[in-house]
C-alpha cells in the first residue's frame, strides 16, 4: 500500500512538473510572438495585395501621408459595427490620410465579403488577402485589427478590436498633427 502511495505521489509529481515546463514553454512561445508583431515603433510589412478590381496596391513602406490599414471579415460582428465609423474616416481624412480595408479572404469567402463591401457603402480602398500572407505578416489573429502606420512607414497605433469613432479621431488627429510638425516624420 505504501509502494502504491509512492508511486501515485513520484506520478503526480513528474505530470505537474512536465504541465509546468510545457505551460512555460507555452508562454515563452506567446511572448515571443507578441514581440514578432508589428507594433508601435517598428517598420510595417510592406506588400502588394489586389484590389476588388485585381489591381494590385502597394501597403507598408514610406508614403506621401499617414495610413490605416483595417483587417477585417464578413462574418465579423464588430468589423460590421466599426464599417459606418471607418467609412465617416476616409471621408472626413481622405485628403490627409490613407485608409485600406483588408479582407482577410484566406478566412472568408469572396463573394460575401464583396456584399459587404456594397452593403456597407465602403468607397476607401479593399484589399484582398487571398493568400493569407498580410494577414500572416502583420500578426493578425483577431478581427478587426487596425493600424495606424506613419509616412515613414512605422507602425505607431496597433488597435484590436473596435474604439469609438471619437477615439479614432483623437489618435488620427494626434499623429497628423504630429507628421504636420515634423514635415512629415513622426518619431
Amino acid at each position: 500500500m505504501k509502494r502504491t502511495i509512492f508511486l501515485i505521489a513520484i506520478v503526480l509529481v513528474l505530470a505537474g512538473a512536465a504541465i509546468y515546463v510545457n505551460n512555460d514553454k507555452q508562454s515563452e512561445a506567446l511572448s515571443a510572438s507578441a514581440e514578432m508583431k508589428p507594433k508601435p515603433g517598428y517598420s510595417a510589412p510592406t506588400l502588394m495585395l489586389p484590389d476588388l478590381n485585381d489591381k494590385d496596391v502597394a501597403i507598408g513602406g514610406k508614403r506621401d501621408k499617414p495610413t490605416i490599414i483595417n483587417f477585417w471579415a464578413s462574418w465579423c460582428g464588430p468589423c460590421e459595427t466599426e464599417a459606418p465609423d471607418l467609412q465617416a474616416l476616409s471621408q472626413k481624412y481622405g485628403d490627409r490620410l490613407d485608409l485600406y480595408g483588408i479582407n482577410a479572404t484566406s478566412y472568408d469567402r469572396e463573394r460575401q465579403a464583396r456584399e459587404f463591401v456594397i452593403q456597407q457603402n465602403l468607397t476607401f480602398p479593399i484589399l484582398m488577402d487571398r493568400d493569407g500572407k498580410a494577414t500572416e505578416l502583420y500578426k493578425v489573429s483577431s478581427f478587426p485589427t487596425s493600424l495606424l502606420i506613419d509616412s515613414k512607414g512605422i507602425v505607431r497605433e496597433r488597435i484590436p478590436g473596435i474604439i469609438s469613432k471619437d477615439q479614432w479621431e483623437e489618435i488620427i488627429d494626434k499623429w497628423l498633427q504630429a507628421e504636420e510638425q515634423a514635415g512629415g516624420s513622426v518619431g
